[in-house]
């Protein structure tokens, strides 16, 4: 009798009671002996040189060890190699302590090394730069005169630009029946997880380094110490068991693993090095943009023209594109199209992908563009989606690999009681407040990436599993522990997935809604060759029911290996394993995405975000009240885990509508809200009912597990939603984010 199927199961995050107990370790929590503290100086000008540096006052300070700066940086890191970062952005990454240059306000300019962390803290104020200022320019706005294409290169190659024009554009949209020209703007956001960004190296003697980082690739930051060093890769050796939330923040190495790495190196000591929270606001950002969009259709809705203009800001010293201008393309199909992306550089850091990058900024603009399509058509906003339903994907030309957006339409509208939705602006009420409806599609890519899984069966008859990814708080333990525990008929108490660990098997970075579509095949391809080789030897022993079976004849459940058409004939894992002389049984095997047979569909999931708000009538205060959001996402691995990760990304929806945003002072050139204080995000209080419903969809071409991502389709469609709902409360279109109560006063 086979074991009950843990896939589909709402099983419990297996590191949950580490994490709220406080036993779970994080980057800057490991124990070392002689550890030294290294302090992070961040440059209090936005463009310049720097002239000089005195640093005899930290120096004289007892417990101070060090005070590194590009005037006496060890002559340890190749700085002058090109080293390229595996994502996000793909590119140079940014050289600390390279020279007397400043390119963005809070680069790090210098690094105290001292015994204690208090110390290292003091000793960073007493140190006197001289600088020469230059002039800067850290607003988009005022820059767009030097908007331009992307360059060609790596970048435009892992993200290329937008999809050529289709029709004639401008003639069909002029002529057009009906026709909406709108400009929506998005304001700079900061990813801010809660545990801040920390690296702890162990000095371990010949150019060896055990290091604890917070990453969500725990091989991308090896070869980039590695490359960056001139250290073996075998020598190197990257540890993030535990991380703290990342949201994209944590894809390339950030500066205080080269800082930390290099004081190591250099001072032959253990060195942590762990940045403040307004140092997190000094990398690591969503960037703004300015949309411009112009959607057309003829007088019964069905869309003829789709124009898409997209501005957004880079770097000085990198390129950052995100795709933006394309989505709409995606989504629905029109005869005359066309669609640009630009970039503007600026003396800031370089953008990095943020949970659901370009996808959460555009459909913003391209939903809520639809929904003011439909009332200058009377259309109801659902109605007007249906009517442009398209099965394929317009922009290739390709059928999706599964679609069942129709079904989260109809099933979220259901849930949500759409039904009652009055169609006129402000003609719902609630006591002295404005109630609004809104709805928004949602869609993202469905990746799936390389990697590779060994699998053991020990004496003990229990399946170790290895793989170097990360868990960044999405369930990747749990969810990798059900699939596996599936494949070889074992409770999930007897699997041990072992992770977080660069000397394990390859695995990206994790991110992109892809770690269980990618680590999750891989573990299926390495369960189906350990049942071979268990089979094989089981057929072995003596007088074995097992000779002449083959893989279609045998099942595993319960610990053991059984015959189908006599299920009293079966054999322990434990017993093969001791006929095995006690020698474990192991294989390791690579999970690969179908490249060639999947070259004719497009892969994504689909979402509809349907969502209620109060606004008060004399205050303009708004308040989610509810809000239903329908998935469409393949197999559900772990219906709670994946729940959660909806429920997360609508919180942060709502947070990018109503809360979020960092302000750049343009004179100054600095963020000035870089705390949690002041940049403002959701509290329970925020917070009304949520919803979340997955629609059936079995998809049999995406991967052997049938599973599409679930971190970012969540949040697409949710900022649109509830713009929509704010315009169907108050009659007022505000075409920015987030909106403020003063916007609706």
């Amino acid at each position: 009798m086979e074991l009950n199927k843990m896939v589909g199961k709402p099983v419990s995050r297996l590191e949950g009671t580490a994490k709220v107990t406080g036993t779970a370790k994080y980057a800057a929590e490991y124990p070392a002996e002689n550890l030294l503290f290294g302090y992070v100086v961040s440059s209090p000008i936005t463009k310049g040189k720097i002239l000089n540096i005195d640093i005899s006052k930290a120096l004289a300070i007892p417990g101070v060890i060090e005070v590194i700066s590009h005037l006496n940086r060890p002559k340890l890191a190749w700085l002058d190699i090109q080293y390229t970062d595996m994502d996000a952005p793909p590119g140079t990454v940014f050289k600390p302590l390279l020279d007397e240059n400043i390119l963005y306000n809070g680069q790090p300019i210098a690094l105290v090394v001292a015994e204690s962390f208090e110390t290292a803290r003091y000793a960073s104020s007493q140190i006197n730069f001289e600088f020469q200022e230059q002039v800067h320019q850290t607003i988009l706005e005022r820059n767009l005169t030097e908007a331009r294409a992307p360059k060609k290169g790596l970048a435009t190659a892992l993200k290329p630009p937008p999809p050529p024009p289709t029709g004639n554009f401008e003639e069909a949209f002029e002529n057009a029946a009906v026709k909406v020209a709108s400009e929506y703007r998005h304001g700079t956001e900061h990813h801010n997880p809660i545990e801040l960004f920390a690296t702890t190296t162990i000095y371990e003697g010949n150019g060896k380094l055990k290091i604890y980082d917070k990453t969500q690739g725990t091989i991308n930051n090896q070869l980039y110490v590695a490359n960056i060093f001139g250290l073996k890769y075998k020598d190197v050796q990257v540890l993030a068991p535990f991380v703290g939330g990342a949201f994209g923040s944590g894809l390339r190495p950030q500066y205080q693993l080269f800082l930390c790495v290099m004081a190591a190196l250099h001072l032959k000591r253990n060195v942590r090095v762990v940045l403040d929270r307004k140092q997190m606001f000094s990398f690591a950002h969503r960037p703004p943009s300015i949309q411009l969009l112009r959607f057309a259709s003829d007088i019964n809705g069905r869309l003829t023209a789709l124009g898409h203009s997209a501005f957004a800001e880079t770097s000085n010293f990198e390129d950052y594109t995100e795709p933006t201008a394309g989505w709409s393309h995606r989504l629905y199909a029109a005869p005359n199209t066309l669609f640009e992306h630009q970039i503007v550089p600026l003396d800031v850091y370089t953008p990095m992908d943020m949970r659901a990058p370009g996808g959460s900024t555009a459909l913003h603009a391209i939903e809520c563009t639809m929904d003011e399509l439909s009332y200058k058509l009377n259309i109801d906003p659902l109605e007007l989606r249906l009517l442009n339903y398209s099965e394929m994907d317009p922009s290739a030309k390709k059928p999706y690999t599964s679609k069942a957006l129709r079904a989260c339409y109809l099933e979220a509208a259901e849930k949500f009681g759409w039904s009652n939705r009055n169609p006129e602006p402000r003609s719902m009420t609630r006591g002295n407040k404005l109630i609004g409806y809104g709805m928004a599609t949602g869609i993202w890519d469905a990746f799936q990436f390389p990697a590779r899984v060994q699998a053991i069966i020990n004496r003990e008859g229990k399946l170790i599993l290895h793989n170097a990814t990360t868990d960044i708080g999405t369930g990747t333990l749990t969810v990798m522990t059900q699939i596996a525990a599936d494949e070889l008929g074992l409770a999930m108490e007897d699997v041990d997935f072992q992770y977080g660990d660069s000397k394990k098997p390859f695995s990206m970075f994790q991110g992109g809604s892809a770690i269980t579509s990618s680590t999750g095949v891989a573990i299926l391809m390495a369960a189906k060759s350990l049942r071979k080789k268990l089979l094989k030897k089981a057929a072995q022993m003596p007088d074995s029911p097992f000779r002449k079976a083959d893989d279609e004849m045998v099942y595993f459940s319960n610990g053991s290996l059984h015959l189908k058409e006599n299920e009293s004939a079966k054999i322990s894992l434990k017993e093969i394993i001791a006929f095995n002389k006690g020698v474990a049984i192991k294989t390791t095997k690579m999970g690969n995405p179908h490249m060639i047979k999947l070259r004719k569909y497009s892969l994504a999931t689909h979402s509809a975000c349907f969502v209620e708000v109060e606004v008060d009538k004399d205050l303009g205060t708004v308040q989610v009240t509810r809000a239903v959001s329908a998935i469409a996402a393949g197999k559900i691995i772990n219906p709670k885990t994946a729940k959660s990760q909806i429920s997360g990304s609508m919180i942060w929806g709502i947070s990018k509508a109503l809360h979020e945003e960092t302000i750049m002072d343009g004179n100054l050139g600095k963020y000035m809200n870089a705390n949690l204080g002041e940049y403002h995000i959701p509290v329970h209080a925020d917070i009304g009912q949520l919803d979340v419903i997955f629609v059936e969809e079995k998809d049999e071409l995406i991967n052997e597990l049938g599973t599409k991502g679930v971190g970012e389709i969540g949040l697409v469609g949710m900022p649109a939603a509830i713009s929509n709902a704010v315009f169907h409360a108050t009659g007022k279109r505000i075409r920015k984010l987030p909106i403020h109560l003063d916007d609706l006063i």
